[in-house]
């Protein structure tokens, strides 16, 4: 018999999940304020990226919205949109998915391009142990997925720039789980698709190895495309069965 394995959670994901739930069961109302970051770290025991983490993920959601010099509330929502796990919910929220992978597509395009010019043979070999990773993974699906969020922040560590560097690591969480559930419920459903994403990571890091700049950024624009097109596909599938 073979066990699911049992993946330990972030802690800005518990952290989450125990908001959502208090909004889900009725604890937190729409209209109701939250603590402010410093008061839900204290209260969690946790610190305070894990905080912002967690509301950035909740505001994704459209559960919550960030009133400037007021403070954090609970939105006015669909029950629909609260009737899933959390995870389901995210994923479930195309609108989510477009703004996350539109984000990526401007974050990511100009990053690589950056890493292009500036990377150095030391960074080189990080993407190169990352995409050493993902094709050791074979179906290991924790492996591959945190082999694939390793080489895009080894892409940010090589634009050289401490500010894109700063805002590929706050949304890594959000990338990290958008690339999980891809993998999760399309990508390791068939082993040329899972050899194609290694392929157009592989063909990034060629470019940027070779500098041609233009080139790894078409190369990365394309990549997410692909990943947009698949999860897409896979909504729409759910969606409609029998279609």
């Amino acid at each position: 018999m073979q066990y699911k394995k049992i993946k330990p959670k972030k802690i800005y994901e518990e952290v989450a999940e125990t908001i959502y739930e208090m909004i889900r069961s009725g604890q937190l109302k729409p209209g109701d304020k939250l603590d402010s970051v410093q008061q839900l770290a204290e209260n969690f025991q946790v610190g305070r990226s894990a905080i912002r983490e967690a509301l950035t993920a909740l505001r994704a959601m459209g559960l919550i919205e960030i009133r400037q010099g007021e403070g954090t509330y609970v939105k006015e929502f669909e029950s629909e949109q609260i009737n899933f796990p959390l995870s389901t919910a995210v994923l479930m929220n195309t609108e989510n998915i477009a703004h996350l992978l539109e984000v990526r597509k401007i974050l990511e395009a100009g990053t690589v391009y950056c890493a292009a010019e500036k990377r150095t043979d030391l960074q080189l070999k990080s993407m190169e142990d990352a995409l050493e990773e993902m094709a050791k993974a074979n179906g290991d699906e924790e492996l591959g997925e945190r082999a694939d969020l390793q080489f895009h922040l080894a892409i940010a560590e090589s634009s050289q720039n401490p500010l894109l560097i700063s805002l590929m690591n706050h949304v890594s969480g959000l990338i990290g789980e958008t690339m999980k559930e891809t993998r999760r419920l399309w990508l390791y459903s068939k082993q040329t698709t899972t050899d194609r994403l290694h392929d157009e990571h592989y063909n990034i890091y060629l470019a940027i190895k070779e500098q041609d700049a233009e080139k790894a950024r078409s190369l990365m624009l394309s990549h997410i495309e692909n990943v947009e097109d698949i999860l897409h596909k896979y909504i729409s599938q759910a969606k409609n069965p029998a279609k």
